[in-house]
């Protein structure tokens, strides 16, 4: 059993009046987001396109346990779909700092400057963590597969007018250098992600067995390249378009090139 997911556009002012196909952008918006509404079956993960044309807020995500009442956890990845040539990604800092020298430089716009800007190239996946710091730039077309929550504390915003959230962001923000251990990039095999939360693969024509196996139940199918459908034809799932289905067994991947699988791990 299998059903195509409503999607939502979102406006924002560091997205895009022109997207890439099959996306077209509703007249007078600037298309940052697309998600994907997460189902019943599978509430725990969302997954959107982000489009970036200028560079998004700096900002970090509290875990599940660093959360208070009324605020969820949330950790993320981002997979490269496409970049300029300059296009890079904050995440994590050039060096061991302190609370007292985040709160210093998101205060007087020097944060950039402490954070590590990493090359981002197309087929680069970063993981991050709860809890660390991070930014987009410009000329980037990600998919991002996340925790469902829209728990996000701003540390600084280019003097954007929107509220920053300094006594939280500090209170769960980590000091630290990225790990490189939590970079990799599609050539170095299916799997991009198997973390406490959600897993993500990346697949070319139909799931093998080590797929097959780690999907079990119920999970999301975007199709990057070509076309995923319900085994019965009931729903199909071209590029921008994304399938929940009750299983692996439910799907046809005859037409599939390119496939991103994801399912959750937890409650």
């Amino acid at each position: 059993m299998a059903r195509q997911l409503p999607t939502r556009m979102v406006d924002k002012v560091w997205g895009r009046n022109v997207l890439p196909a099959p996306f077209i952008v509703p007249h007078g918006e600037r298309i940052g987001e697309i998600w994907f509404e997460p189902p019943p079956e599978m509430p725990q993960v969302l997954v959107k396109y982000l489009f970036t044309s200028e560079k998004l807020s700096v900002q970090v995500h509290p875990s599940d346990e660093t959360a208070l009442a009324g605020e969820a956890g949330k950790e993320e990845c981002w997979l490269v779909l496409d970049a300029d040539a300059d296009a890079r990604l904050a995440i994590g800092f050039d060096r061991s700092v302190s609370r007292a020298e985040i709160e210093t430089a998101a205060l007087d716009g020097t944060i950039e400057q402490l954070l590590t800007w990493h090359p981002a190239q197309v087929g680069d996946l970063f993981y991050l963590p709860a809890g660390t710091v991070h930014a987009i730039g410009p000329g980037l077309c990600l998919v991002e597969v996340q925790q469902a929550s829209d728990t996000t504390f701003r540390l600084y915003d280019y003097g954007r007018p929107r509220d920053l959230h300094l006594e939280r962001a500090l209170a769960v923000a980590h000091g630290a250098p990225y790990l490189a251990a939590h970079h990799r990039c599609v050539a170095d095999g299916p799997v991009l992600v198997d973390g406490p939360h959600f897993r993500l693969d990346r697949i070319e024509g139909a799931p093998g067995a080590v797929t097959q196996a780690a999907y079990p139940g119920a999970l999301l199918a975007l199709p990057l390249v070509g076309e995923v459908a319900a085994l019965d034809g009931s729903a199909q799932a071209r590029v921008g378009e994304c399938l929940v289905a009750d299983g692996l067994h439910s799907l046809d991947f005859s037409r599939a090139e390119v496939t991103l699988l994801t399912r959750a791990y937890s409650g």
